[in-house]
């Protein structure tokens, strides 16, 4: 275990890269000067060790197969409603009304009207590389019903920090509509749904979560926006645990060093680093059904050159909207295999997908609609030579293109593939992500009556 933390611990030592004008906190080396005195104790030590092991079982050796198979579930989906086979998209329910059920992980459970008595259903729903993830479906249901967050180490019992800090499996709801302003980071503990549906949930002005080196998270149908920098100090992590923290990054989510994540159906803008970070070897993640807007540095996965530990990251971005008043990185990736999947790009400034280090970029059946400025017009950013990254393997299929956008492909054509012409099914998805991503973001949620 020791051997292993060590070799974990030098890597990031060695971390001392050369960072773009607009980095990302993770990407200075003063960041990781000032977080390894913190981190560096026997009881995060034993967490990296643990953290590791099950990033190591979550990974896919085959990223291919799985990215396939959401692509034929999404097609055939499609070719269902053109053939008139089944409509999958809108569902008449006992009374008449609609659900507008536009993708497959809606499909699963938005329109049962009895979804409030049946909340667990959802963690059957996800697809993606975060496909095994349950959250805290095997835990009981703890209801939040105070907003505050004042005492970062006796916590009060009722509180958003009480519930995502026990040991064990919890499913989270919220008793009511509240805003949360968090005075430090939310650290979490393994297995835990964070479960907004049937209230306004918004998590701002204040610090964002911490998913460090644990497994097994859903975090759904809430808002996120405004957040800031937290200053750090003694906060609770665990029913058994509290410890000095450095400042914290000011992220809306980090992910860093865990597996079995699933984000689905949040609305996040403005946060003081990134909107969503993955970073320290975290695999199997889907990111769904979300809205993004007014940010820079949308997305970060992979946060050093230095690390290639992230080469097991796989991340799935599926349904979302990338929006309004959005710079960059939609996502910027280092190592890794990152599944882009019917997300609808309407704005970006200077461009949507980047990366380095040799990423895999399937970018599939998405919409980009590229900004009237002549100079943006590229969907795609490395920061490396062509003569490098030509060999990398970015590929596009069935994207379509408005406004001039265009996307430079590189790396071998992917015959005797999974995404080979002759095992697509044929359709031109890109063509209906208006329609996949209508409800990307937190939705209003209704009791007796399916969402």
């Amino acid at each position: 275990m020791a051997k292993m933390y060590h070799l974990f611990l030098l890597t990031i030592l060695v971390v001392i890269i050369p960072t773009l004008v607009h980095a990302n906190v993770k990407e200075q080396p003063l960041y990781w000067d000032n977080l390894l005195p913190f981190i560096n104790d026997t009881y995060w030590r034993g967490k990296a060790v643990t953290a590791q092991k099950a990033n190591s079982i979550a990974y896919t050796p085959d990223p291919y197969a799985v990215s396939e198979n959401m692509t034929s579930v999404v097609s055939e989906m499609i070719i269902g409603e053109n053939t008139g086979r089944r409509n999958l998209a809108v569902k008449k329910l006992k009374k008449g009304h609609p659900c507008m059920a536009t993708n497959p992980i809606d499909r699963c459970w938005r329109c049962d009207p009895n979804w409030a008595k049946n909340r667990k259903k959802l963690a059957d729903c996800v697809q993606g590389f975060g496909r095994k993830t349950t959250g805290g479906k095997a835990g009981r249901i703890y209801v939040v019903t105070d907003p505050s967050d004042n005492d970062m180490v006796n916590l009060r019992p009722g509180t958003l920090r009480h519930a995502v800090t026990r040991n064990g499996p919890l499913w989270i709801i919220f008793a009511r509509s509240m805003v949360i302003k968090l005075n430090q980071e939310l650290i979490m503990t393994s297995d835990k749904t964070i479960d907004g549906r049937g209230a306004n949930v918004i998590i701002a002005r204040g610090a964002g979560f911490t998913i460090q080196f644990v497994k097994n998270v859903i975090i759904h149908g809430i808002k996120i926006f405004d957040i800031t920098v937290g200053n750090g100090g003694l906060i609770r992590d665990a029913e058994n645990h509290f410890g000095q923290r450095t400042r914290s990054d000011g992220d809306g989510i980090s992910i860093f060093g865990s597996s079995n994540v699933w984000i689905d159906h949040v609305s996040m803008r403005n946060c003081r680093d990134g909107l969503i970070d993955v970073i320290m070897g975290s695999t199997a993640i889907t990111i769904s059904n979300s809205h993004f807007t007014d940010h820079n540095e949308a997305m970060l996965f992979g946060a050093t050159d230095g690390y290639d530990g992230d080469k097991k990251m796989q991340i799935t971005l599926a349904f979302n909207h990338f929006g309004k008043r959005l710079i960059q990185r939609m996502p910027r990736c280092r190592y890794g295999f990152i599944h882009v999947l019917n997300n609808d790009y309407t704005h970006w400034e200077m461009y949507a997908i980047g990366g380095s280090q040799n990423p895999t970029i399937i970018s599939e059946g998405n919409r980009f609609i590229a900004p009237n400025n002549p100079h943006a017009k590229e969907i795609t950013k490395r920061d490396t030579s062509e003569g490098e990254w030509k060999n990398w393997q970015w590929r596009s299929i069935n994207d379509v293109y408005l406004n001039g956008a265009f996307f430079r492909q590189g790396g071998p054509l992917l015959t005797n593939r999974a995404f080979s012409r002759k095992d697509m099914i044929k359709a031109r998805p890109g063509t209906y992500v208006g329609r996949l991503t209508r409800f990307s973001g937190s939705l209003r949620c209704r009791t007796r009556n399916a969402c």
